[in-house]
């Protein structure tokens, strides 16, 4: 393999895809993929993707006065238009590179509903939209003959150089390399692994964030995280199957312990509410029952209808025993989304030169401080492809050559402590889901500070286990930091 590159691609959900899909096809990029390639929280979206696009009814300022409502006006109102106004492009795009949306009878594209849109804007792929995207952008990345993907390569640290970055790599023989770009994009997802219970898959521990954070790039509300309100609760695995927010764009109802609606209590929108005004009511209302029993309903709707319509999630919970055509089926608020993360301009370029970021590890500012449901898949491709654009408008400059930093596997050193990253998800889960506890926080804040200065110090070997264990740590840090400023 080569060493040097014009861009190295970190991540390889949506956004790291599609910007190496709209970056010039003359540019050497590598694409890194820290576990297998389909392993993405962008394949794991079962809602859709949001976008005026030829709608008779729906325009732009619908959907931007939508995104700002949900996000409680702490959006960036230009990228908010950036976003609603550019939709139509992208989606149009990903049309012809092969992306298949469901379709209604007479041809026209079927678009689903979701809680804080006030019009049909969803295009979705049954309730698989995630995989369907990210797949076939893959499937389009695959025929590039500009781009290396290494598949189950962990990047261990990065480094800024005088001709751009360097990263210091685990390959999947367990052997160190460096590789080195003038541009580097970011695109590493989200930070679920920080939470005991998630929806978001194994690879969200928040690399990007923490080697943009060491290198100095700035961070911003990375305490605006979004808690799903209608994971399937089984009370026993770490990562939560989502029950889309469609079902209750579809009609379903939240019943509470003794199987009795109560969105009316706390909001005029019911089940239609944002997702953070419903997590709130749940966590309210399970303080009022004294139980932790909730429960989604959909099972008065036509079954062939729910079968057809949601197929995935009928046959997952199947496999847990639940019927939805028949009866309702267990629920609990749990960690889903990250508004916050590196901060970035209306290019995706973050405060140090040359340095993209993508996706959720990415803070355009269009969430505000929750995001609009559907809303982060175009989030992911409108911005790469600033990105892509922005570097192409800048390569003619770069350097010729490329500098190398070095690294230090510290190879033949210790391991780190066992039960680092657990002790960490529990301090995050008991002071900071919801609602915050400011004074379990700050106790919080203490212990996990004291972890990441001993993960720091340490001098411990940089396997896998350290990598993950030194961004979750990381994470928490800077997340229980902001909630004591």
């Amino acid at each position: 393999m080569s060493k040097n590159y014009d861009v190295i691609i970190a991540g390889c959900g949506a956004a790291g895809l599609y910007a190496a899909i709209n970056l010039p096809k003359e540019l050497n990029i590598l694409l890194l993929c820290k576990r297998d390639l389909p392993l993405c929280n962008s394949s794991l979206a079962q809602g859709g993707i949001a976008g005026v696009y030829n709608s008779p009814t729906d325009n732009i300022q619908y959907h931007q006065n939508d995104t700002l409502i949900a996000g409680s006006f702490k959006n960036n109102v230009e990228a908010v238009h950036t976003l609603v106004s550019e939709a139509a492009q992208d989606i149009e795009h990903i049309i012809k590179l092969g992306v298949e949306f469901d379709k209604n009878a007479d041809g026209s594209y079927h678009r689903t509903l979701e809680g804080g849109h006030s019009h049909h804007r969803i295009f979705h792929h049954a309730d698989a939209t995630g995989k369907e995207i990210t797949s076939t952008l893959l499937e389009n990345v695959r025929g590039l003959s500009n781009v290396t993907i290494m598949e189950n390569t962990i990047m261990c640290s990065v480094k800024q150089t005088k001709t751009g970055y360097s990263a210091f790599i685990r390959l999947p023989d367990d052997s160190y390399d460096t590789c080195n770009c003038h541009f580097m994009i970011l695109a590493t997802g989200g930070i679920g692994r920080v939470y005991q219970f998630t929806t978001n898959s194994a690879i969200a521990t928040g690399d990007g964030i923490t080697f943009a954070y060491e290198m100095g790039a700035k961070i911003k509300n990375l305490s605006y995280v979004q808690f799903h309100p209608t994971a399937f609760n089984n009370r026993a695995t770490r990562e939560c199957f989502l029950i889309s927010e469609a079902v209750r764009g579809e009609g379903a109802y939240l019943l509470n312990c003794k199987k009795e609606r109560f969105m009316h209590n706390y909001d005029e929108r019911l089940e239609l509410a944002p997702r953070d005004v419903v997590s709130h009511a749940i966590i309210l209302e399970s303080r009022k029952q004294n139980s932790t029993d909730f429960y989604l309903d959909i099972s008065y709707k036509d079954s062939e209808f729910l079968k057809n319509r949601f197929p995935m999630i009928y046959k997952n919970l199947l496999e847990q025993g639940y019927d939805l055509t028949k009866e309702p089926v267990p629920i609990f608020p749990c960690q889903h989304y990250l508004m916050g993360g590196i901060d970035v301009d209306n290019n995706s370029e973050t405060s140090l030169p040359n340095l993209y970021a993508c996706g959720e590890c990415s803070h355009t500012g269009v969430h505000g401080s929750n995001r609009l449901a559907s809303n982060s898949l175009l989030e992911a491709l409108v911005f790469s492809r600033h990105a892509a654009k922005h570097i192409a408008s800048k390569i003619a400059d770069a350097p010729k050559e490329f500098d190398e930093a070095e690294f230090d596997a510290h190879i033949g050193a210790s391991r780190i402590p066992k039960g680092v990253r657990t002790e960490t998800r529990k301090i995050l889960q008991n002071c900071y889901f919801v609602i915050p506890d400011k004074k379990a926080a700050a106790e919080g804040f203490r212990r996990v500070k004291e972890i990441r200065d001993d993960l720091i110090n340490g001098g411990y070997f940089v396997d896998a286990d350290f990598v993950l264990a030194k961004s979750i740590v990381t994470v928490a840090y800077i997340i229980l930091g902001e909630v004591m400023q």
